[in-house]
């Protein structure tokens, strides 16, 4: 999947470069993929989902 005009960002916690990256400035969908590998394939989210996982990992 293609996301156009998608917007990635990485994590300023990331020391070395290597991690995943957001694209989280589409309507309707947020988009992850790997940082070394930005050709590769994307995993998406609805806004709601990516909200849950993120309230999630910040509570553990």
């Amino acid at each position: 999947m293609e996301l156009i005009g998608a917007i990635w960002r990485k994590s300023t916690r990331s020391g070395n470069g290597e991690c995943v990256e957001v694209a989280d400035n589409l309507t309707g969908v947020v988009g992850v993929r790997d940082s070394k590998d930005p050709t590769g394939p994307i995993l998406t989210f609805t806004p709601q989902t990516w909200r849950t996982f993120i309230a999630h990992t910040k509570r553990h």
